[in-house]
Parts: structure tokens; C-alpha cells; sequence
């Protein structure tokens, strides 16, 4: 089966920087999934993976307008601790999840207070250059309640 609109691509993924070091990678993990054309994913990638097949490999390579945005110089914000979701002691450098009315967003600690926290809000992958090595591994018709719900459901997907 070709992945198309309203198709669940289950895939592994490598992140990289271009030319630089790996950030992530699925393959200690669960596959990710998402409901093709729905935009659930990077319009670059899902642009990439339009019409393969399960076992296709491929690299993506991201511009940061096409990934997490430039980043933008001066983006600090002072929030109270119990506003993050990351739990624990906190240092400089550490990205963080914090809860906001969008839902949660990814920051990077700039300082650390008593009951607040100086926050980068920037995405921490903003301004790279990413590269995603990609193997897919299912792709199958999307469930009505799926489609419905507009994102794929179960393993590597949404759980309600």
C-alpha cells in the first residue's frame, strides 16, 4: 500500500543536525505514526513520504523555516516553576516543557530562581538545519474514528 491522504504511516526516524550529531531517534522506542495529509508532521517530510511504501528509506533535510523556526534573539520569558511540566532540579541549558493556554511548549532554562524560571522560548531545535533518516515500517487505511478525530490513534500515535 502507496502512503496517501488519509493513510496511517507508522515510521523510525534518526534526527540529526546537518553535518553534525544525532538528537534523537525512534529506534529505542515506538515508531512514530501520523495521519497522512492532515498535517500532523512537517509539510516537508509528509511531502517526502507521499507515495512510499513500507520498507522505504529516506532522508529529509530541513531548513529551519521548514522545521522549528529561526530562532529569535532576546524570546525570554519569566515564569513561575509550577508552570513546567519537567519536574526536578533545573540548571541552565535544560529543555523544559511548560504549560501555556496553546498547550505544552518546549523552552530552554536560561536561570534558575527561587519560584520562578527565565525560559528561552524558543523551540531548542530553532535555527538548525535538521536532517530525519526515515524507514517506514506500516502504512495502512485510517479508522473512520481516526479520521474523525483528524490524527492516528495507538502505538506511535494519539491515545484517547
Amino acid at each position: 500500500m502507496q502512503i496517501t491522504k488519509d493513510t496511517v504511516v507508522t515510521f523510525h526516524y534518526v534526527l540529526s543536525e546537518v553535518d553534525g550529531e544525532q538528537i534523537e531517534s525512534s529506534y529505542d522506542v515506538e515508531p512514530m505514526a501520523f495521519l497522512h495529509g492532515h498535517q500532523n508532521i512537517f509539510p516537508k517530510i509528509e511531502e517526502a513520504l507521499t507515495d512510499k511504501q513500507v520498507g522505504d528509506k529516506l532522508s529529509v533535510v530541513l531548513a529551519p523555516v521548514d522545521g522549528y523556526g529561526e530562532r529569535q534573539e532576546g524570546n525570554t520569558q519569566r515564569v513561575p516553576m509550577k508552570h513546567l511540566l519537567t519536574k526536578g532540579r533545573l540548571k541552565p541549558g535544560q529543555s523544559v516543557k511548560v504549560n501555556t493556554e496553546q498547550g505544552p511548549r518546549d523552552a530552554t532554562v536560561v536561570k534558575v530562581g527561587l519560584k520562578n524560571v527565565d525560559l528561552d522560548t524558543n523551540h531548542p531545535l530553532a535555527g538548525k538545519h535538521l536532517q530525519f533518516d526515515i524507514e517506514v515500517t506500516e502504512v495502512r487505511a485510517a479508522a473512520q474514528e481516526e479520521l474523525d478525530h483528524g490524527h492516528a490513534h495507538g502505538v506511535g500515535g494519539h491515545q484517547h
